[in-house]
């Protein structure tokens, strides 16, 4: 699965992109819904809980923490954004 970041989320990460694998990852769960994904990816990057708000699109659309994911989804990290 690989998921797209921006902003800040990419500082954090140091990428644009990361993959996280589809089967099971040593032993652990893989990710199956949104709210499992925001969990692990807290877990590998603790700086993303400190964000005030993180969303996460699955396929151009914002997903709630219930909605399942797949390996083919297109998946986002949408940062806090400000402006003017």
């Amino acid at each position: 699965m690989t998921i797209l970041l921006f902003g800040v989320t990419k500082d954090i990460v140091g990428s644009p992109t990361l993959s996280i694998p589809t089967s099971t990852i040593t032993g652990k769960k893989v990710p199956k819904t949104v709210g499992e994904l925001r969990t692990y990816l807290g877990k590998l990057y603790p700086k993303l809980n400190t964000l005030s708000s993180l969303a996460i699109a699955v396929n151009n659309a914002y997903a709630e923490d219930e909605k399942e994911i797949h390996s083919y989804d297109e998946i986002a990290l949408i940062p806090p954004v400000s402006g003017g």
